[in-house]
């Protein structure tokens, strides 16, 4: 039976880590959103490996729903409260590990 944690330590060893030393603080969490973690060059092989691993079928899969991702810049938090409008939507892990349980993409 596939667990939330196998899928996530999964995507935690396949992906670089964000920042410069891996530490509790910038590891990847399960609801946080890939598209805010990674990039998508480093996503894709990624996403690519883990139909193999866990043998889910991703071909229903548009990545046209989950880009372009408009990321937030450093400094914009001190000149406005306003958020982002995203007109994608997030890629999370939760979304990978409840696939993973089905055996087929769940989400579009």
């Amino acid at each position: 039976m596939v667990t939330d944690e196998a899928v996530l330590s999964f995507f935690r060893e396949q992906l670089p880590v964000l920042g410069l030393l891996p530490t509790q603080s910038n590891a990847l969490r399960i609801d946080d959103i890939l598209q805010e973690y990674t990039e998508p060059e480093d996503l894709m092989p990624v996403i690519r490996k883990y139909q193999q691993v866990f043998g889910v079928d991703i071909s229903s899969i548009n990545m046209d729903n989950y880009y372009p991702w408009k990321v937030s810049w450093f400094f914009r938090k001190w000149f406005t409260k306003k958020p982002i409008k995203q007109t994608s939507h997030p890629l999370t892990v939760r979304m990978f590990a409840e696939s993973a349980k089905a055996g087929r993409w769940l989400y579009e």
